[in-house]
């Protein structure tokens, strides 16, 4: 994923995010063939690639080639709860011809993470760890990876050393939107950002009340929408009332994403200039 967080306004970001995604495409289409354009349910391109780096590469050179270096950062929604087998993460679960030797300890994963976080600018990792690990997601968010937060909206592009900042780890499936699980995670610090899907919670008294406790936690509030989304527009105003600062709602190609941040467009123009782009505020936005 691609965090535009060095546009004026929404509206430079959404332009920063389009191009770079049909550079992406150009990019893909040069190296893998047509075949490799075709996009999942998020908008995501799916190319053949081999290994992390690789698509990591691939992203670095569409933000290099629409003239973005430096203006956006790299998230990683790892969804780790999908590749966990008993304690340990079989990075082999996509492939066909599975070797049975590539499974991963969580220390493992926290050595790759960190690695990445060294060779990219990452800024944001969502569900590095299974959604019951709370061992290693402690672990892991109390690392002094970083020093200097920054992030924003975030668009889905993909299914050399850089300073290493503050790294936000995002809870998904190890809150669930849950108070209670939200309650232990802020006791115990297994994460410092918050995945929030109305629908998953439930309602919206109780999907305000999540946001409530992760900013009184002074965490990340990520409004995000769901795979196989319809084309309703809520979350968008969910996201802007809630002083949320991050938003995922997909690539910039797809009718249900595109009502998204159209509808954020018009916000931001009803707004004018007393609307805030949140750019690098991500996390110190107004309650």
């Amino acid at each position: 994923m691609i965090l535009p967080i060095g546009a004026k306004n929404f509206e430079e970001a959404m332009q920063m995010g389009s191009e770079t995604y049909h550079h992406l495409k150009d990019i893909i289409w040069e190296k893998y063939g047509s075949d490799s354009c075709n996009i999942g349910d998020d908008g995501g391109f799916a190319p053949n690639i081999s290994s992390i780096t690789e698509g990591l590469d691939l992203v670095i050179a569409a933000i290099d080639r629409a003239g973005y270096n430096g203006r956006i950062k790299l998230a990683i929604d790892a969804a780790a709860t999908d590749f966990c087998v008993g304690k340990k993460y079989d990075l082999e679960f996509k492939s066909a011809k599975k070797s049975g030797q590539n499974f991963k300890t969580g220390d493992d994963m926290i050595e790759i993470y960190s690695q990445l976080c060294s060779e990219y600018p990452l800024v944001s990792i969502e569900q590095p760890f299974d959604k019951d690990d709370w061992e290693h997601s402690k672990k892991f968010t109390t690392l002094e990876l970083c020093q200097v937060p920054i992030v924003l909206f975030i668009f889905y592009l993909l299914s050399g050393a850089h300073a290493i900042m503050h790294l936000q780890v995002v809870g998904d499936d190890l809150l669930m939107s849950d108070p209670e699980r939200i309650k232990r995670a802020v006791n115990e610090y297994t994460c410092d950002a918050l995945t929030l899907k109305a629908s998953q919670v439930g309602t919206v008294t109780e999907a305000i009340e999540a946001v409530k406790q992760a900013k009184d936690a002074h965490w990340g509030v990520m409004v995000s929408h769901r795979s196989g989304d319809t084309d309703d527009s809520f979350i968008a105003d969910l996201a802007v009332g809630a002083a949320a600062g991050q938003i995922k709602a997909g690539a910039p190609c797809r009718g249900e994403c595109l009502t998204k941040y159209n509808q954020l467009l018009r916000i931001e123009e009803e707004f004018g200039s007393e609307g805030v782009y949140a750019g690098e505020n991500w996390r110190t936005t107004a309650s």
